[in-house]
Parts: structure tokens; sequence; C-alpha cells
């Protein structure tokens, strides 16, 4: 990857991959490059089977500023838009469990980027804004769509149309945030809680997030058969009847999401 964001794999025995937005000098606020590099590294993690959870983070303090508005930008807005939103697409749908660890600030796309993980763990000085009025900008990295979903229409309205700046745990009460946690205890914390969602049956756990997705808005009946498809899938896994003869030895499954059909 380029200098601008960064992946460790110290984890990844546990199948944890953690990116880090690597611009402090700029608050992690994202320019083209660091766009390109984050749609490169989101697409690698979908496809790499040792990935089993993803861990976004910003490095020196703060998650990130979002866009840097302050980078050249060259050419007719609309297709660099159109590559932005690629980026939140492959955040949205990618088929493992992600997190998002704030600390600082996480503002305008920055704040989205965090939205569109998972699970967020913020500590208790991490600040949220969407920012985009006080910049003369409408919403986009997805915040139309999230915002709504997580804390309904009014909620998200204010937060779009004021622009305020909020608190941790205030974002927290908004179901916003998932954990907030003391500075010095939120990487352990996110450690443990990214090999917790790596260790999980990964076809089922992927199936389960796109489920919640998919059927947010969709009637009861059409919930209940992609459920049933998807339970399916499950049960020609590798995974259900290692769960089941784990649960009758009393021991703790291995998942490893292999297809049982004709092995």
């Amino acid at each position: 990857m380029t200098d601008s964001v960064l992946l460790s794999d110290h984890d990844k025995a546990a199948g944890v991959l953690t990116l880090t937005i690597n611009r402090p000098h700029r608050k992690n606020a994202i320019d083209p490059e660091t766009w390109d590099a984050l749609r490169t590294a989101l697409a690698e993690a979908g496809r790499d089977p040792e990935v089993r959870a993803l861990v976004v983070t910003g490095a020196g303090g703060d998650f990130s500023a979002g866009a840097d508005l302050s980078s050249g930008r060259d050419g007719h807005p609309l297709p660099r838009m159109h590559g932005i939103n690629e980026v939140a697409l492959l955040l949205h749908e990618l088929p493992k469990p992600s997190v998002a660890k704030v600390s600082g600030v996480a503002v305008g796309a920055g704040w989205n980027l965090a939205l569109g993980c998972d699970l967020v763990v913020a500590t208790p000085d991490a600040r949220f804004s969407q920012i985009f009025a006080k910049r003369g900008l409408s919403l986009d990295f997805g915040g139309s769509w999230l915002l709504p979903r997580l804390v309904g229409m009014q909620q998200a309205k204010r937060l779009a149309l004021l622009a305020e700046m909020i608190g941790a745990e205030e974002a927290r009460s908004l179901g916003l945030v998932t954990w907030v946690v003391e500075p010095g205890e939120i990487d352990p914390f996110v450690t443990d809680l990214a090999t917790r969602l790596a260790a999980a049956p990964p076809i089922a756990v992927a199936q389960s997030k796109a489920l919640l997705q998919e059927n947010v808005d969709r009637t009861m009946r059409d919930a209940l058969a992609s459920e049933a498809r998807a339970q399916s899938i499950n049960f020609a896994t590798e995974d259900a009847p290692a769960a089941f003869r784990a649960f009758l030895d009393k021991t703790e499954p291995n998942f490893t999401g292999r297809w049982a059909v004709g092995r």
C-alpha cells in the first residue's frame, strides 16, 4: 500500500487485518491517493480468505477529518464522487465483520467511514460531526442512507442540517457508537473484539451481516425467504456440524467456512 494507508497483519494469525489511515498531519483527511489506496485495500481484504475481521482506524490520535478539500481536484466532480462511492460500497458489502476504532475527530466522510463499519469503538475524547453543511456541501459517503436507519429521520436531519459536533457519549446514546472505552484500554478491547469476530463462522457471519443490511426495508416474507436460503448454505459448510459436535462434546468449535458438499 501507499504511505497514506497502512495495513498491519500482526494479528493475521487470528484472521484480523488492521487498516490505518496515515495522514496525521492532516488529521487523516482523505486525499485522492488515499481514496485509491482505501479502494484497493478493501477490495483485497474482501477477497483474502485469511482475513476474517477488519479494524479501521487513524494514525496520530484522530480517526479522519473526512475528505481533504485542500487537495487537487481536476476535472468534473461526478467521476470523482463515483470513485469515492466505490470505497463506501466496498466497505458496506465487505463479507467480513468490520470495527471502527475511533479517537479524536471523525467528521464528514470520516464519520461515515466509521458508520460504514459494523461496530464502532470510541474513546471518550472522540468528536463527531456531519460537517458537510458548514463546508457548503451535502451528505456523502453513504450518510443519507446510514443516518436515518441508525437514528431515525428527525435525528438524522438534526445532525445533517445543523452539522453540530457531538461527543462520544452522545453518539453512543444515539446508537452511532457501540462502545466508549478509555484510551488506555481501547487497543486490547478492539483486539479482543476483532479476534472474537474472526473466530466466528465466516460464511454464517457474512450472511447474517448481509441479511441485516438487506432486510431492513423489506417485508417479513422477503426476510424469511432470504433467511431460509442463507441457512441452507450454512448447512452445506463444515461449520454447522462442527458447532453441533462441539456443543455435544462441551468444547469450542474451530470454524473454517469450508464447503462440505461432496467432501
